[in-house]
């Protein structure tokens, strides 16, 4: 009789939401025993060149704006783009070094070094608007200033509030939206198989990832049989506190969430405590 490793997936079927990085998600749950299911639940669709984009680059380079808040990595990557098809690099990254910049965690950070843009305010973890604000009024209060705000995938309705409440006059600039997959196949199979109890556990790594996992869900008719899976059935693990607060208002549980908010803190911490919930208390039977 072979042993179980309760640190472990120890064969467990884990369906993970994520996009962009699914690929490496899927070899983090294999690394950690388990089998992983695909089912990426968003896309990112890059704005381009829009008129708020445009403006953005025109008060940058007038000298308008006294801080540039990033907030994701991807929304700079995509931001330069949309930039760069209009003007050169090096004028526009001429203008954001008379601002003071902020970056939202490690992610932002990376990608602003990559042009060689210097970060002169780096949001500590958890990353979400709460620390933002906390560390502009520690480090550099924005009453009366003008500050850009590279916004995700959704408006941060609480961070451009939190701003506004402290003087600040607030840009927000759009670089990419959330839509749903191309490809909603994977996704469907996902929620069937959690339905059926053919997975132990599921991790979301985004808001939207819940956000569209329910859309779709409640589309075809399965939301109650899903969401009761979720509860008595199939462990939860959430990247972090933004996507639980979104599990949350939405009545789903929270089984694990991780000390660090990033994929491989998530899923390590998940393979060790999926036990404790007595949802997936043997690995469930393969997926037809």
């Amino acid at each position: 009789m072979s042993q179980t490793n309760p640190d472990t997936f120890d064969g467990l079927r884990v369906a993970a939401f994520e996009a962009r990085m699914a690929g490496p998600m899927a070899g983090l749950i294999a690394r950690h025993g388990g089998v992983p299911i695909e089912a990426p639940a968003l896309r990112e669709v890059p704005l381009g060149g829009n008129p708020v984009i445009n403006g953005f680059v025109d008060r940058l380079l007038a000298g308008t704006f006294d801080v540039v808040v990033f907030e994701t990595g991807v929304g700079v990557r995509y931001l330069a783009e949309a930039i760069e098809a209009r003007i050169d690099r090096e004028a526009w990254l001429a203008a954001l070094a008379r601002a003071r910049v902020v970056a939202r965690g490690p992610k932002p950070t990376a990608a602003l070094r990559a042009l060689g843009v210097r970060v002169d305010l780096q949001v500590p973890e958890p990353n979400t608007w709460r620390e933002t604000l906390a560390a502009l009024d520690a480090q550099l209060p924005v009453a009366g200033k003008q500050v850009a705000v590279q916004e995700y995938g959704q408006s941060n309705r609480d961070l451009i509030a939190g701003l506004e409440s402290r003087g600040a006059i607030v840009a927000p600039v759009p670089a990419y939206r959330w839509a749903l997959p191309d490809d909603l196949q994977p996704i469907r199979r996902a929620i069937a198989a959690i339905i059926a109890g053919e997975i132990g556990a599921v991790l979301f790594t985004s808001a939207q990832q819940v956000v569209h996992l329910l859309q779709i869900a409640a589309d075809d008719g399965t939301e109650v049989d899903l969401r009761a899976a979720l509860a008595k059935s199939t462990v939860v693990g959430s990247i972090g506190p933004t996507t639980s607060e979104c599990l949350g208002a939405r009545g789903l549980p929270i089984d694990v969430e991780p000390e660090h908010p990033k994929m491989g803190p998530l899923v390590a911490a998940v393979a060790a405590r999926w036990r404790e919930f007595g949802k997936a208390s043997e690995p469930p039977r393969p997926m037809e």
